[in-house]
């Protein structure tokens, strides 16, 4: 098997030692990781990481974005210098993690709300702009975001990360064009409603993600933060919830985030 892990925060500073980390991910059969952005100062790092570490046994593709929960450290100019990488950088696959988020309480008040807001669709507009595909983070706002990919008009679809919305949901964004993601709540049986959507949707429209360092899975909830090596334990929980075989599972899914993500030809 070899597994794709379509949203790993690789670059993030908890990992002290990134050749270790992709050591042990390799051993456990992940062969690719999307690394997302989630801050405009980081995005360098990101990007000297990807060339830094990317190879043939275990490739890396960066995205670049401003993440709804960074929304204090945004500037204006971050926009203008997200336009020059996405000019410059050919083997960036993605507008990512950008997004919307009500789940915060601070995150709601109507002045940060209309912010989260202007920053998410100028951001949908350079994805376009570049023809682009996005990766989402949504939580608790998954209308918000479908009437601003709309009014927006990307059409290039994505990812939408760590989907934890319901069936109907799930369908107004793959009718979009994307796939959705599933990680570690998939592998707590207590998660009854989302291993129920991904147990029910059609294969052609998921991918799995470790959200490393974040989003453990169940069986390493004793730890201290996540590792893309555990995204055997997502495969083996959704192939459990799809009664199919992990190897054949592993081989779709790989398919899946390539053709959201438009990457065949960084392989």
């Amino acid at each position: 098997m070899q597994l794709l892990d379509s949203h790993c925060h690789l670059d993030a500073p908890v990992f002290k030692d990134t050749a270790a980390v992709l050591q042990q991910a390799g051993a456990a059969g992940v062969k690719g990781i999307i690394v997302p952005a989630y801050q405009a100062d980081r995005w360098q790092v990101l990007l000297d990481m990807q060339v830094k570490y990317d190879q043939p046994t275990l490739r890396l593709w960066p995205a670049l974005g401003v993440h709804p929960l960074f929304l204090a450290e945004y500037r204006p100019q971050h926009l203008d210098l997200l336009a020059q990488y996405l000019a410059q950088q050919d083997h960036i696959v993605a507008v990512g993690e950008i997004g919307l988020d009500r789940y915060e309480p601070a995150l709601r008040e109507p002045e940060l709300w209309q912010r989260q807001v202007a920053l998410f669709e100028a951001q949908l507009a350079l994805a376009k702009q570049f023809n682009l595909p996005v990766i989402l983070h949504a939580r608790r706002c998954h209308s918000d975001i479908v009437r601003c990919i709309k009014r927006v008009g990307l059409n290039t679809g994505g990812i939408v990360h760590a989907f934890s919305g319901s069936f109907e949901e799930a369908n107004n964004y793959i009718a979009l064009g994307f796939k959705l993601g599933f990680g570690g709540a998939l592998t707590y049986e207590s998660a009854r409603r989302i291993r129920a959507v991904a147990a029910a949707l059609p294969q052609s429209c998921l991918v799995i993600e470790t959200d490393a360092p974040d989003m453990l899975p169940s069986q390493c909830r004793h730890m201290t933060q996540n590792h893309p090596a555990n995204l055997f334990l997502v495969l083996a929980s959704l192939a459990n919830l799809r009664q199919t075989s992990a190897a054949e599972l592993a081989t779709a899914l790989w398919q899946n985030t390539i053709d959201a993500l438009q990457i065949q030809e960084f392989l």
